[in-house]
């Protein structure tokens, strides 16, 4: 792109989201890969709070200050990864359930969002979850399901990162913003 009266501008594609800390990241994403999912190899298990879009690189540390600023205004929270859920019919996917802390994200996520003024999502309705298996053919979604079905974790959420998209490597985090402490 070429901004009027100026240099070109590099676009990049960022995403926000928890990270689902080890051992139990590695291991859905192993799983996602067993399953024949081909973007385990470049998509680390989350949660998103801020789905991939465009931003342009001079902006960056700009939002990330307001990323900075927003985080610091909300507490950590327990996430609690509990089950198996699905979106088909509607769209093939099978993710793995925020069991608690579903609604903490949900607000981190739309203060996130007017923070940043990231565009509303326009396909569908936020819903945080993990998603273990995506685009495959229906028996692959099923035995995702069926394999998950009795994983459960539970971990303190105390930041959230941005994630930059590298065409080579995938999603990689490129800055951690710490929560507020909890108030209690």
């Amino acid at each position: 792109r070429i901004r009027p009266g100026g240099p070109p501008v590099t676009p990049l594609t960022v995403g926000v989201a928890i990270a689902v800390p080890e051992p139990h990241g590695s291991m859905l994403r192993q799983m996602r890969g067993s399953f024949g999912d081909p973007l385990a190899q470049s998509v680390p298990s989350h949660v998103t709070l801020l789905p991939p879009h465009d931003v342009d690189a001079d902006e960056l540390d700009e939002i990330c200050a307001r990323l900075d600023k927003t985080a610091g205004g909300v507490p950590a929270f327990r996430m609690r990864l509990r089950g198996t859920g699905t979106f088909r019919p509607v769209s093939p996917v099978v993710f793995v359930t925020v069991h608690s802390g579903f609604v903490a994200t949900e607000v981190l996520a739309g203060r996130l969002r007017l923070a940043i003024n990231s565009p509303p999502a326009t396909e569908f309705a936020f819903h945080p979850h993990v998603t273990v298996a995506h685009h495959l053919d229906d028996a692959a979604l099923d035995h995702a399901d069926h394999a998950l079905r009795d994983f459960e974790c539970e971990f303190e959420v105390d930041e959230f990162a941005l994630y930059l998209h590298d065409d080579a490597v995938g999603w990689q985090p490129q800055r951690h913003f710490a929560l507020a402490p909890r108030p209690w």
